[in-house]
């Protein structure tokens, strides 16, 4: 999937504009960075990539399908359930066996640095943890488009750190990853930047991403 941006711009009813004049293509293997200060539009944009909202004007196009996940601030988890399980359903739900679901799950959980939690339940999780497992899990969908919104918003600074280090692990070949954040570290874990203050028309990198 390749999503292509194209005048862009967007407000609520008679309210101000939060941008305009967006111009981008969005490429699978990137992990872009969605920045702006608050109410500047980033999570109306991440709401405009899921196509659960159609932007005030321009075109959004898609070109190839596939599926849209997102991660929240908060994770989200069955208390009981293990950390390899909470990785595996994705998997045994697009068809994988069992054992074939399990070995992809621990792979994932490995590449988070989750190895040491695999057969702890979510509740004993800390919320770094739990936070890399929610990024696991996301992967494990094997989205087209991963949209993850303030992930490090609810941590302190240590825990934040730990679920940086597994935005960095994010990056794969055929997934489009938008971070939006206000965190530096986390910012620059990505490859690509999209500042929404210089989409307005007349920034100085409207109309492309910075690497």
């Amino acid at each position: 999937m390749r999503v292509i941006f194209a005048g862009v711009g967007h407000r609520f009813a008679d309210g101000p504009w939060l941008f305009r004049a967006l111009d981008v293509v969005l490429e699978p293997g990137r992990v872009y960075a969605l920045t702006g200060p608050s109410g500047s539009g980033k999570s109306t944009l991440l709401n405009l990539l899921s196509g659960w909202l159609l932007p005030a004007e321009g075109r959004i196009t898609r070109v190839g399908a596939g599926k849209v996940s997102w991660v929240f601030q908060n994770p989200i988890g069955v208390a009981g359930r293990s950390a390899v399980d909470h990785v595996a359903l994705p998997l045994l739900a697009a068809g994988a066996g069992r054992r074939e679901a399990e070995r992809e799950a621990l792979r994932l959980l490995a590449r988070f640095g989750l190895t040491h939690v695999s057969d702890r339940p979510f509740r004993a999780l800390s919320g770094g943890e739990a936070q890399r497992l929610m990024l696991a899990r996301g992967i494990a969908c094997q989205p087209a488009l991963l949209l993850l919104d303030e992930p490090t918003a609810q941590l302190d600074i240590q825990t934040a750190r730990e679920v940086t280090r597994g935005i960095s692990a994010l990056r794969a070949a055929e997934t489009i990853v938008v971070v939006a954040t206000h965190d530096v570290a986390t910012q620059e874990a990505c490859t690509d930047r999209l500042d929404l203050r210089d989409f307005q028309g007349s920034g100085p990198y409207a109309g492309r991403a910075r690497s």
